[in-house]
């Protein structure tokens, strides 16, 4: 999808009516977002970080593999980079299914060290890769790649995403654990990553505020649709094993409840995209001929919206196929049904995410057409009240 973020021109007039209108339905929100925050932060001892990863006394250390292939095809050598025993050769107890996966000489792996196992000469086991030097590059490059294409709205977009990051960090899950209603969380939590991601991307200005008004009708749509989905399909939100462990850990916590959660947050993205390109499509529309009646706007809009609906169709369901792939094959052992296969309950909670989110984005599209071409002035000035001589067009971009 192509956003466009060239010069838009308003008269003045026409801006601060725009303007108004759009501070009169955005403050109330904005508000609300506030208050939302400063109810639900978690305050107190958080439940963040409060189990060892490791027994007492065990330790994760570093090494890098310097021979495969040992016995009995389940032990390799790596050389220690950390800990006590640092640039010793050591032998590590690796799980066959990591071996069948590759492991090559050169690569690093975390190990646990468990002292008291040094008389049984398997102090070392297998915990994970160490993975820092490829992603911290990938991340590089992703930054390179980002500012070089879109230079400065690049960083804000950036510097937004880290935002709304952190607003998950800092305070979703730990209002979530801390006993908060996941599903108001979440709501609150979304509205302040728009918020701070949108302004932070595309600036503050009629154009952006309109798509973030299509956003919150978006996300209110995604909502509405969620909880019916979720409740009516009996979606349990169980099906994981994360599940298993949250039920033993926060005993009073819905999973149903975290499920929509989840659904809600993921839909901000997609929805942000389709809106704020929707946007601006109209306004460009209105720029290029200010005359034109806002029906023959709001249906010129929809000609572009309509090939946005149709990318989204597949979209969101490919991004499923492609993350849940190992479920998918799993599935496809069991001689059953097509029909009972997707019904299962951990490919039925993705179907009714995928459906759910496409709904919402869906009429995210109209609505953000509908707010554009509602703020237009398409009446030319007259002549005895033309603007102010010397008055430069307002930009609304």
């Amino acid at each position: 999808m192509t956003h466009t973020h060239g010069e838009l021109d308003l008269p003045p007039r026409e801006a601060r009516r725009a303007r108004r209108i759009l501070t009169a339905l955005v403050v109330p929100l904005l508000v609300a977002t506030v208050v939302g925050l400063a109810l639900l932060w978690p305050r107190g001892e958080s439940p963040m970080g409060s189990y060892e990863l490791t027994g007492a006394g065990m330790t994760i250390e570093t090494a890098e593999v310097v021979e495969t292939g040992g016995s009995p095809g389940e032990e390799i050598r790596a050389e220690l980079l950390t800990g006590v025993g640092e640039g010793q050769v050591v032998p590590v107890q690796v799980p066959p299914e990591v071996l069948a996966s590759g492991v090559d000489v050169g690569d690093r792996l975390r190990l646990m060290f468990t002292p008291s196992a040094l008389g049984s000469g398997s102090p070392y086991v297998y915990w994970d890769f160490e993975r820092s030097s490829p992603v911290v590059a990938l991340a590089i490059l992703y930054a390179a790649v980002v500012l070089l294409v879109a230079r400065w709205r690049g960083l804000a977009a950036m510097a937004g995403l880290a935002a709304s990051l952190a607003v998950v960090v800092a305070f979703i899950l730990p209002a979530i654990m801390l006993g908060h209603s996941p599903l108001l969380v979440a709501l609150v939590g979304a509205s302040a990553m728009m918020f701070v991601s949108v302004y932070l991307a595309h600036g503050i200005s009629i154009r952006t505020t309109t798509a973030l008004l299509g956003t919150f009708l978006g996300l209110a749509a995604t909502t509405g649709l969620a909880t019916w989905g979720t409740r009516s399909a009996n979606l349990t939100g169980s099906t994981s094993d994360s599940s298993l462990m949250l039920m033993g850990t926060f005993p009073g916590l819905s999973l149903r409840d975290l499920l929509l959660c989840g659904i809600v947050i993921a839909g901000l993205g997609a929805l942000n995209d389709v809106t704020i390109t929707q946007a601006s499509a109209v306004w460009e529309l209105h720029a290029a001929d200010p005359a034109m009646p806002r029906r023959q706007l709001m249906r010129r809009g929809m000609r572009i919206g309509r090939d946005h609906i149709a990318s989204t169709v597949y979209t969101l369901a490919f991004a499923y196929v492609g993350t849940a792939l190992p479920v998918l094959l799993v599935a496809g052992l069991f001689d059953r049904a097509f029909t009972d296969t997707l019904m299962a309950g951990e490919i039925a909670e993705e179907i009714v995410r995928t459906l759910v989110s496409s709904i919402g984005l869906v009429l995210a599209i109209p609505a953000t057409t509908a707010i554009a071409a509602a703020l237009v002035r398409t009446a030319r000035p007259e002549r005895g009240r033309a603007e102010p001589a010397g008055a430069e067009p307002a930009r609304a971009d």
